[in-house]
């Protein structure tokens, strides 16, 4: 399978293989509606090192059916006694957007966010993203696949909720304009059960549609999503919240300041560890090896002319002379002096080892950590 090339954004960060996990702190609407914590949230999602923040954008009038705006409510997690202005209470303007861009931007890090429908979308290109982000929800929204697709910007598409037939759909719907695609797995349970997460399946998107493949993840804990990274995921997208314990329904399945740090910081070991691709002795294995492995040594004080046997040698640290994967090319050698008491043997205080042909057969290499 050929592997794709990196996504270039307009910023100068790539996505993709042999680049970095693009790790993605999706802010939502944990910040409760408030400005002041979306600020918050942004400085606290740099702290933790991670590489963007993403917000969501609906316009209530757009997504909406009056029957839906008014739709009663209630419960703990409501911010309003009907849907629209539950919905309303947890949006931030566009003027907010704008403000909390910038400020990210400022701190080094990437500005996107989900798109509910055309005319969020419509702001969030006049605010000069360059990204743009296609939630699960809206995987098989047609007209909003092929006005992303149209703006010729590099597309991040969710796939929870969603069939292979309805994925491919979506795919081929943006890959009419460009193939600067790239596709997250993803389950959509608030909170996801780790037995239903299913990182396996990364590997299937990859091959099935030959893009950049990541992870958008809903568990509590962060094993799933440093797996993925280890697995090959180019980004990892987990919810992002000052507190797990605030009113809302994405809290639970969201990383705290603290715990998103420790993803990230996760993530990038498992990328340091995914280096090296085939078995090798390493330079400081080397310098371990003379200190836990073994030389053979010889037994007891020993004259010249004398043929070992195995009572006249044994094992023991340090591993700097013959390692005793050669124990049967040094035993039955004569030796050609005098050698003393766990002394290492040498092959040069051997004699030449004669083959069936009557030929000196080549003394062995020292290969300790061979």
């Amino acid at each position: 399978m050929k592997t794709p090339p990196p996504i270039q954004l307009k910023s100068g960060v790539a996505i993709g293989h042999g680049r970095p996990c693009f790790v993605v702190a999706e802010i939502g609407n944990n910040h409760q509606g408030d400005v002041a914590i979306a600020r918050q949230m942004v400085h606290e999602a740099a702290k933790a090192g991670v590489q963007a923040v993403k917000f969501q954008k609906r316009d209530m009038n757009a997504l909406f059916t009056d029957e839906g705006l008014q739709m009663p409510y209630g419960g703990p997690n409501s911010f309003g006694k009907t849907y629209g202005e539950h919905r309303l209470a947890l949006e931030l303007s566009i003027e907010d957007m704008v403000e909390l861009k910038e400020l990210a931007e400022s701190l080094g890090m990437v500005f996107f966010a989900s798109a509910w429908d055309q005319v969020s979308l419509s702001e969030l290109l006049d605010m000069g993203v360059e990204v743009l982000k296609i939630s699960s929800a809206d995987l098989v929204n047609v007209p909003l696949l092929r006005q992303a697709g149209a703006t010729g910007l590099p597309v991040i598409l969710s796939t929870g909720m969603s069939s292979l037939e309805e994925i491919d759909l979506a795919v081929a719907e943006l890959r009419r304009y460009h193939d600067n695609i790239v596709i997250l797995h993803c389950n959509s349970t608030y909170p996801c059960p780790d037995e239903c997460v299913g990182l396996p399946v990364m590997a299937e998107l990859a091959k099935r549609y030959g893009l950049p493949v990541g992870y958008s993840g809903h568990e509590q804990g962060i094993g799933p999503s440093v797996a993925a990274a280890a697995l090959g995921a180019c980004v990892v997208e987990r919810h992002f919240t000052l507190d797990r314990t605030l009113r809302g329904t994405d809290h639970q399945a969201s990383l705290d300041p603290a715990g998103f740090a420790s993803m990230v910081g996760m993530i990038r070991e498992a990328e340091a560890a995914m280096t090296v691709c085939r078995k090798e002795v390493s330079e400081p294995e080397r310098k371990v090896a003379v200190k836990l492995r073994k030389s053979v040594v010889f037994a007891r004080d020993l004259p010249a002319g004398h043929t070992l046997a195995e009572a006249d040698l044994t094992v023991k640290c340090p591993g700097h002379g013959i390692s005793p994967v050669h124990w049967d090319d040094v035993l039955g050698r004569t030796l050609v002096t005098a050698v003393r008491h766990e002394d290492l043997v040498q092959w040069d205080q051997l004699a030449p080892a004669i083959s069936a042909r009557g030929s000196i057969v080549r003394e062995m290499p020292l290969a300790q950590s061979r």
